[in-house]
């Protein structure tokens, strides 16, 4: 038996997602910009689909919203889309903790001139409000800053970033990668994220298929074409649209919204529950970004003293699937750049385990892991050289991590 608790990195296909699917890998596989008849539904259930997401997140105008292949492409199109259409401008305010969608992305733009900020957060994993500030420049092209971060569910205050960015300078773009909060949290952008010009999301992490994305750019917005070829998504991004994936995204956010509050009270009770179990049964453990705002799926806890590696095998000897941050960097032996930015302490960079919930989480499966994860946190203290096994604390040379 699987327990799946790595829902930040992927989510399983809700059933009725696949079966509204079915039919446009078989009797409606047309391209949609045909001009025959037979296509006219398939084009029919990709633009029904644009307008009920459109209409969902807040867009005035469906056309606001181009489909792409996932969050990475999307977080792509609009920085590169940006800087085509802003040559005169070379400076871009991000986040320390952004997903490497854009992290590497900035990265990357440094190589070729640009000047970039990164924005640290504090100990909680809250983004520093007064360096954003200080960060504005009269040569500032865009603000790319993500609404929650991956690995620790912290929310940043995105409605109150976008409007100090366009208080300051109407001509800053603002973009939201949106790829954790997409149907978790509201997203209106006619509302609160009104001051937003862009914003990125990935339907595999709310239970549509891989391969998949969405990209909203506010009319008005100076963006050039990122991905070039036909004319398709208004011309924004060639390609023949993906049709059973964009009409399997658009189910999916119907799905959570007919149940959103159901869902996240669920989810947060059993985070809470996996939670509380881990604060009074573990010694020396601790809950990354506990004190700020977060999501109510993600838990990242902290085990001081012992390597995340031998956690997650031991865990998935047992079948419970979870990781110790971005899925996109599991390949890396670095400690976590979001970690690293919060401070965390050496004692447990790297023995930080995230753990993610969906709506299809069930109880008994917190309480396996309520059970398994304690036994798995003593045995890898026994071989630890930072351990006192006779003590079952922290040897005397190392500090003590309290709460």
């Amino acid at each position: 038996m699987t327990i799946y608790l790595d829902n930040n990195a992927t989510t399983a296909i809700a059933p009725e997602v696949l079966e509204v699917m079915q039919p446009f890998f078989t009797n409606e596989y047309f391209n949609p910009s045909s001009m025959y008849a037979a296509a006219q539904p398939v084009r029919n259930a990709v633009e029904n689909a644009r307008e009920y997401i459109a209409g969902v997140i807040g867009a005035a105008q469906a056309s606001e919203l181009i489909f792409t292949a996932c969050a990475t492409e999307s977080c792509n199109a609009a920085i590169f889309g940006a800087i085509r259409a802003n040559p005169n401008r070379r400076h871009i305010i991000t986040s320390a903790v952004e997903h490497p969608a854009v992290l590497e992305t900035c990265k990357e733009l440094e190589h070729q001139g640009f000047d970039i900020s990164y924005i640290g957060v504090d100990r909680q994993g809250s983004i520093n409000l007064g360096d954003f500030v200080r960060s504005i420049r009269k040569d500032t092209l865009l603000a790319a800053v993500m609404h929650v971060n991956n690995e620790t569910g912290v929310v940043f205050p995105i409605e109150r970033l976008a409007r100090v960015v366009k208080e300051t300078d109407p001509a800053i773009l603002f973009f939201c990668d949106a790829t954790q909060s997409m149907t978790k949290l509201p997203i209106n952008l006619n509302g609160v994220f009104r001051n937003v010009d862009m914003l990125a999301f990935s339907g595999h992490k709310f239970h549509a298929p891989k391969g998949i994305g969405g990209l909203y750019i506010r009319r008005g917005t100076r963006c050039r074409t990122f991905l070039i070829g036909g004319h398709q998504e208004f011309g924004k991004r060639g390609g023949t649209e993906n049709v059973p994936y964009i009409v399997g995204m658009s189910k999916a956010i119907e799905l959570a919204a007919a149940t959103h509050n159901e869902d996240a009270e669920q989810m947060k009770r059993l985070r809470n529950k996996l939670e509380d179990a881990f604060l009074q049964q573990i010694p020396n453990v601790e809950i990354n970004g506990r004190g700020a705002e977060r999501m109510p799926n993600t838990l990242n806890v902290a085990v001081h003293y012992i390597e995340g590696e031998g956690i997650l095998y031991q865990l998935s000897e047992l079948g419970i699937c979870a990781s110790s941050g971005s899925a996109c960097t599991s390949g890396s032996l670095e400690p976590s750049h979001v970690l690293s930015a919060m401070g965390v302490p050496f004692t447990a960079k790297h023995g930080s385990i995230r753990f993610s919930l969906s709506r299809y989480t069930s109880e008994a499966e917190i309480d396996t892991v309520i059970t398994e994860f304690p036994k798995i946190v003593a045995r890898l203290r026994l071989l630890s050289p930072y351990w006192d096994q006779a003590n079952n604390k922290p040897r005397s040379a190392l500090p003590v991590i309290t709460r």
